[in-house]
This record gives C-alpha cells, structure tokens and sequence, in this order.
C-alpha cells in the first residue's frame, strides 16, 4: 500500500512539472500576441491625437484639437481624411464629425396629391421709371434764384446745360477775398491756394477764377449748370426763391430703359419665377404685343389686394413706352400631369441659392454617414414648408438640421457643394459675357481707371469701418472721378461698353452716398462692386494688383465679392462683427 502511494505521489509530481512546462510555453507564444495588441492600440492612440480640425470657412486654419477658428469664430470641424468617393456628389463623413454637426434627418413620406391644369396668368401692369436712373439737381451753395431756365415738369435738361444764375452773398464774399488773397500771396504761403479751393468746392469754373484774378472784380451772380441729363421728374424751386446750401431744385431721370410692374395675385405667385417670359401689350396699341423677362419679385404681399408685384426691364426704343401707361401681361403656365407628386419638406433643410436650391439626402445602408448633394427646385415657399418641384423623391431621407456643416465639408473635400457651384456658375457667366478690350485701352486710360479703384477702396475703407458718413462722403467723390474718363480715343464698341458700365457704377455710388443705413450702403456696395470687378476686367489695369475677395456669409449667406488692394481680409460687410470673414477669389493684375 505504501509502494502504491509512492507511485501515486512520483506520477503527480511528473503530471505537475509537464504542466507547468506547457503553460510556460504558451505564455512564450502569447507574448507576442501581447506585444502586437499593445503596438496595435497605441498606434490607434496615435492616430486619435493626430486627428486634425480645421475651419468650414477657412481651411488654412488647421490645429490638433477642437475649438474655434481664430479668424471667423466658428467652431472646427474635424478634417475628413478617410478614402475620397469619386463621385462628387457623395461625402462620407466620421461618425465624430457627423456627431459634432448634430445633424437631424427627416423622412419624405407619400403625401402626394392630385394636381390641376390651370389657366394661363393674366396680370395689369403698369410702365414705371427705372429708379436707378432717378437723380436730384441740389444746389452747390445759398443765394436767391435770379433766373430760372427749369420752368415745367417734362422738360428736357442736358448735362452742362445752364439751368439757373444765383445771387450770393457767399460768392461777393469768397471773389473779394480771392483778390485779396493774391495781393499777399508773396507774404501768406497758401492764402492764395485756399481761396481758389473754397471757390472751386462750390464747382465755380477755373475760367471764372481766372477772370476774377484778372479783372480784379468780384462777383455776385453766378450760373448753375446740370450735373446730370433727363426729363425733370419733379421741380421744386421757382425764380426768386432763397436757396440753401443743399437744397434740392428738381429730380431728373431717363426712358431709355424702363420697368414694367406687373401685379400677380396671391393664388398664381408660385407659378411666377424670375426669369419667366411675359408677354404683354398697351391700352394705345392692343394688337402689338412685346416680351421682356421678370427679374425681380417683390418678397412681401399687399394684404389689401392680395397681389405681389413683379418687375421686368425693356429697352424703351423711340420713347414708346410712356411712364404711367396701362399694360395688359400674360404669362404662360406650365402644365403638370395628374399623376405628379407634390413634395413638401421642411425649410431648414433648404440651403436657399435662388431657384435652384440645394438639400442634402442620407444614404441607407452603409457603414459611415453618407450624404449626397442634391439640386431642387423649389415652386412654392411657405413660412415653415416649401413645395419641391423636382430633384427629390419619396423614401428620401433629407438632413433638417446641420446641412450647413455638411455643405462646409463637401467644399473642404472638394465636392460638389452650394459654394463651390455657385462660384463656378458666375464664373461662366461672366466668362460669356465680359469682353476683352484690355488690348485696345491706352495706359493713360488705364491709369484713370485705377484712379477710380483708388476711390473705391477709400469707399470700402469706410465701409470696413462702419462709418456711415464717410461711406457716403467716399460714394460721392467715387462718382465725380467717373467724369474723369474719356472714351474718344477708343472704339464705338469700347465706349458702349463703358457707357454701359458707368451708368450702373453712377446709379450704385449715388444710391451708396444717399443710404439710410449702413446696411442699405452695403446692400448698394454689393452691387457696385460687381460692376467694378466687371469694369477691370474688361479694361485692365495699369501694372497694380488687385484681389477679389469673398465673404460666403454676406447677404443672408448668399454670399458677395469685393476688391482689396491687399491680401489681407478686411470685410466691409461686417466689419468688426466679423473682420476676417472672407477668402481671396481671384488676382487681378
């Protein structure tokens, strides 16, 4: 018995050892194991805290943690750096990124109704003024009008025309000391300068100083000449009256180009686009109809006849259409199937870029959130729903809130997004419309053009610095260098072409110098400064540089350009509120 249990013990103690000995060959072969899922997890780590962040409106700003763009404010997002789609229209994004954005989705479901084929829409209308062309004769200094040659409302005033002679004061006052001023102009450096300056701010003419130097005779009356060509719109003056510096004497304006104003009622807007065709004709010749294309749509509703005005443009050749004149318009409605779908999605969804807008679906069934871009038409605009007319579908899943930060993703990949389209849209059509005649303009003529650069920078400067007053005293001089151009030594094609130009220049800088507010100046800056980006690039420049710049967030984020002489960021759309809001666009040299 004690033999067996020695064998028991020997055998237990054999078992025990090849035990041990195999755990202590397979704790050797995990260890590699280990080893790698240590490397593995670390290398994870690494990847983690390598992670960039970056601006959806300034991509140079890249960090390795989250915050705030130093420029503009906004919070980073991080950067996508997984695999690129090749579709453009596809953006895959991190679930962090995706988490960050708190992105909403929102089901389309069959809410699909039977449409009616309705009539064509008949609209009145009247012929109107061009606004833009309307412009006040203001007098220059006070006196008391001893003749006046504006007698009616209609008449026709000519630039440079004379139109009244004033009796001042003022001018007694300023001639005398003119002649004074150059018997001691050996004595009193600059007396002489500055008498002649008071005189020519009142746009007294070199010659009639001269005169007055000459003869040593001061002046009492002097002559008013027309600072702009039109049919006087309204007249406010009569001979004898006294006039203060200022005072306005008549409105002038044109009908070369007129508005036609039509009235479309409330239940027939949403088939009323810009751009859509009218046809229409007058109560003095029914039977010759004309076509012109709406361009604007009034965004608010008379709550008294329940209509919205719409407005198209024509060219008035031979002055036919006359102010006032009664119109009888017609536009031709599309006419949809009864088995079409209406679709109504909320309108945060909608990032709004005119008739095409652009939505954003999700994609079912993958691995990371996807997203594609979407084209749509939107047909009917309500206060919290929006009908789509073409470019979705029922089943989709359309992203309600946080589009805005996948369109900022889609333009840092490179994707098709609402910035990148729009741009590449204008883009084209400038391309198709601005002439070359770079060639054909003389350096002189260039060094006038960048004098009118210069004063529209001094322009944007006060616009930078939300000054109201310095913004209109900048529009003013902006428009008195536009009469420093001379086009006689050009082509008929070359002056047209100008002409063109100036007059839209003129009617944006007068409209800047006569704002109300200083977002009605920049609205008005928005528009001039196409024309300008327009007016370089058809013309050129002498040797200077300039850049286009644009602020994707400027009006209500449709986004406007402007023109620095620097590289550097300064938006005269919102000042300080957002001082380095923008990016370069284009170099122009």
């Amino acid at each position: 018995m004690k033999k067996y249990n020695k064998y028991i013990i020997v055998g237990s103690v054999f078992l025990m050892g090849l035990a041990i000995g195999w755990l202590g060959k397979s704790s050797l072969q995990l260890n590699p194991e280990v080893n790698k899922n240590h490397v593995h997890s670390t290398t994870e780590e690494q990847n983690q805290s390598n992670e960039i962040w970056t601006c959806s409106m300034h991509p140079q700003v890249r960090q390795n943690e989250s915050g705030i763009c130093p420029i503009c404010e906004m919070d980073l997002i991080p950067l996508d750096n997984s695999t690129p789609n090749e579709d453009p229209s596809i953006l895959k994004m991190s679930k962090e990124a995706s988490k960050l954005a708190q992105i909403e989705t929102y089901l389309i479901e069959d809410n699909s109704s039977t449409r009616v084929t309705k009539s064509d829409i008949y609209a009145d209308g009247t012929v109107e003024l061009d606004e833009r062309t309307i412009q006040s004769q203001t007098a220059h200094l006070a006196g008391r009008i001893e003749t006046m040659n504006i007698t009616f409302e209609g008449q026709y005033v000519k630039k440079g025309q004379k139109i009244a002679q004033l009796y001042s004061v003022d001018v007694l006052a300023a001639s005398q000391e003119l002649i004074t001023a150059s018997k001691y102009k050996n004595s009193m450096n600059g007396i002489l300068e500055a008498s002649m300056q008071k005189l020519r701010n009142w746009k007294i003419s070199e010659d009639l100083i001269n005169e007055i130097l000459r003869t040593e005779k001061p002046i009492t009356t002097l002559d008013i000449f027309a600072d702009q060509s039109g049919y006087v719109l309204r007249k406010m003056v009569a001979q004898g009256d006294y006039l203060t510096q200022g005072d306005v004497m008549y409105t002038v304006g044109t009908t070369a180009t007129v508005w036609l104003v039509f009235q479309i009622f409330e239940s027939d807007i949403s088939s009323v686009h810009v751009g859509s065709k009218i046809t229409f004709s007058t109560s003095s010749s029914p039977y010759k109809t004309m076509t012109a294309v709406i361009s604007y749509i009034n965004p608010t509703l008379n709550e008294k006849t329940r209509t919205v005005s719409v407005r198209a443009e024509i060219n008035n050749r031979n002055n036919f259409l006359k102010p006032g004149m009664v119109l009888r318009g017609h536009i031709e409605r599309q006419s949809a199937s009864n088995s079409s779908q209406k679709i109504t999605i909320p309108n945060t969804a909608i990032l709004w870029t005119g008739e095409r807008s652009v939505v954003y679906t999700q994609l079912p069934d993958v691995d990371v959130p996807t997203f594609q871009f979407n084209e749509v038409e939107v047909s009917d605009r309500g206060k919290e729903f929006s009908t789509i007319e073409r470019g979705l579908s029922i089943g989709d899943n359309i992203v309600v809130h946080g589009a805005f930060a996948v369109d900022a993703s889609a333009q840092l990949s490179n994707k098709l997004s609402m910035m990148n389209r729009q741009v590449q849209i204008k883009e084209d059509a400038l391309i198709e419309s601005i002439p070359n005649f770079t060639d054909s303009i003389p350096d002189e003529l260039k060094l006038k053009l960048d004098g009118i650069i210069s004063k529209y920078l001094t322009l944007k400067d006060a616009l930078v610095a939300t000054n109201q007053d310095n913004a209109s005293r900048e529009a003013a001089l902006f428009e008195e260098s536009l009469d420093q151009i001379d086009m006689s030594a050009v082509s008929q094609e070359v002056s047209n072409y100008w002409l063109s130009k100036e007059k839209s220049l003129r009617s944006h800088s007068i409209k800047i110098k006569n704002g109300n507010s200083i977002e009605d100046q920049r609205r008005q800056f928005n528009f001039l400064s196409d024309e300008m980006i327009q007016t370089i690039k058809a013309f050129g420049t002498s040797e200077k540089t300039y850049f286009i710049q644009h602020c994707p967030m400027a009006e209500n984020n449709e986004g406007a350009d402007w023109i620095s002489r620097e590289k550097e960021i300064q938006n005269p759309y919102f000042g300080d509120k957002m001082m380095k809001c923008g990016f370069i666009k284009l170099e122009l040299n």
